[in-house]
């Protein structure tokens, strides 16, 4: 019995320190989460997979061109003080340019000839399309031929003007001497094979380029020439010339008293080329914007212009608000 009773003390006192050990490997265990959770706690943000945001959509903001729908081919609204394309439809098309060739063949001759150089009618110039009623050997100032060939498109007058400034500058000829005007601008897609842009033949235009190009082409003419750009604000031009014969001639953009803040227009139309358009105006205080327009139709080109002429108000509207 007393062996029983000493085995009975020997299991209790093993049982006792078996729970003993239990207890203290627990608290151990307990220990060492509490110190793994809180170590994961402080060091999570060095390790742990960032969660990445999901973009919210947004909605485009409207523009004042959204609604606007065209007849022509091409156009462009262009900020001449920031270089910033406010709206464009194919803007860096190549296309024929009719009569907005003039506006390059009088940039070519701002420097070559002098306001009051003597511009003479020759029988060359005056073959080109279109008559004026002037007498082939008379002369005009470079600044009173420049002025009909913008405000009423005369031929005969860039004509004379292309050949007068090509002799003064020595060019082989007025189409190398344009060429030679169009790479001082950067202009990549103009070029000219006459100084009125009247067609060579039922296929080939006498001048092309982009609206891009006359955009910026426009704005640097009524940089260097805003005298001869100011006539074309007018109705009419009227012209002296050496001979003391005087002509006044109708400006081919009827809307010219329409458009506010005018600061220059030329018109062109060709079988080609269809009805072009081209003006810079001041849609703020000393912001001129450019809107030139290209293969549209002899009477929707002014209803073109019209048209991106109000959107490009709203759209400085909406900017001051």
């Amino acid at each position: 019995m007393k062996d029983m009773s000493n085995l009975k003390n020997v299991i209790d006192e093993i049982e006792r320190q078996r729970k003993s050990r239990e207890r203290y490997q627990l608290g151990l265990a307990v220990l060492g989460t509490v110190a793994v959770l809180g170590i994961v706690t402080f060091a999570a943000p060095s390790f742990m997979p960032k969660v990445h945001e999901v973009p919210v959509a947004t909605v485009p903001e409207a523009s004042a061109f959204d609604d606007v729908v065209l007849s022509a081919k091409a156009a462009i609204v262009y900020d001449l003080t920031t270089g910033e394309i406010l709206y464009e439809k194919n803007a860096e098309a190549q296309l024929p340019l009719a009569s907005l060739t003039k506006l390059l063949t009088l940039y070519a001759a701002i420097d070559a000839l002098a306001p009051e150089a003597a511009v003479t009618l020759s029988p060359r110039a005056l073959s080109a399309e279109g008559d004026n009623g002037f007498v082939e050997g008379d002369t005009f100032s470079f600044t009173d031929a420049a002025k009909m060939a913008l405000v009423a498109s005369s031929n005969d007058a860039a004509a004379a003007i292309a050949e007068a400034a090509a002799t003064a500058r020595r060019a082989s000829n007025s189409t190398a001497l344009m060429a030679s005007a169009a790479a001082s601008l950067g202009l990549s897609q103009t070029y000219a094979l006459n100084g009125t842009g009247l067609d060579e033949n039922g296929r080939v235009s006498g001048a092309y380029g982009s609206p891009h190009d006359i955009a910026k082409l426009a704005g640097e003419l009524l940089r260097r020439a805003p005298d001869i750009a100011r006539a074309s604000l007018s109705p009419s031009v009227t012209a002296t010339s050496g001979a003391g014969f005087s002509y006044t001639l109708k400006n081919t953009n009827p809307d010219v008293d329409r458009i506010p803040g005018l600061l220059l227009s030329k018109t062109g139309f060709t079988d080609l080329a269809g009805g072009n358009l081209a003006i810079v105006f001041d849609a703020g205080i000393g912001h001129p914007i450019a809107i030139v327009v290209m293969g549209s139709t002899k009477d929707e080109r002014f209803l073109d212009v019209g048209r991106l002429v109000r959107a490009t108000m709203q759209d400085f509207a909406g900017l001051s608000l």
